[in-house]
């Protein structure tokens, strides 16, 4: 077990530092134990650093920075043991726009092997998506489910938009 598990978080850790990079655009990021001696029962310091920041402590870090840090290890970890399908939920929420957007093409190029569902608000991550699902009321208790195939708007010339939610 301590083998499979120093395997694992080695892979991880490198892994970690080339997501931060894709994603933060630079700066440098890694994983540590906290007892190297012990790793079964050692805690995970994160120590991460974002383009022309000295971090000592995440607790300095932007809420938007801490969610993006966060990020860069979840899809480090799927880099390792990879997933037919992941279901993020406003995974999104606390970033600025420019690291929205940055997020959402992280995704699309490693959403090949690994399908991606996202609840989001976000106008950058659903511009990325390939399928939208939205749920609406028109009638007080009674739900709707539209879907809209990004597809399909590419091909709707001009002002002709009729059908398109089926």
């Amino acid at each position: 077990m301590r083998t499979s598990f120093v395997d694992a978080f080695n892979a991880i850790n490198k892994n970690f530092g080339i997501t931060f990079k894709e994603l933060f655009g630079g700066g440098n990021a890694e994983l540590l134990l906290t007892d190297p001696e012990d790793v079964l029962t050692s805690g995970i310091e994160i120590k991460a650093a974002p383009p022309g920041k000295i971090i000592k402590n995440l607790s300095l870090l932007s809420g938007g920075e801490q969610s993006f840090v966060a990020i860069a290890l979840l899809f480090a970890i799927l880099k390792v043991n990879p997933t037919p399908f992941c279901i993020l939920d406003e995974i999104e929420a606390a970033l600025d726009e420019v690291n929205v957007e940055r997020l959402a093409q992280y995704i699309k190029r490693y959403a090949h092997g690994t399908q991606f569902i996202m609840i989001t608000h976000r106008r950058g991550t659903m511009a990325a998506a390939d399928r939208l699902y939205g749920v609406t009321m028109p009638v007080h208790g009674i739900s709707k489910v539209l879907m809209l195939d990004t597809e399909d708007i590419s091909k709707k010339e001009g002002d002709d938009w009729n059908g398109i939610f089926g």
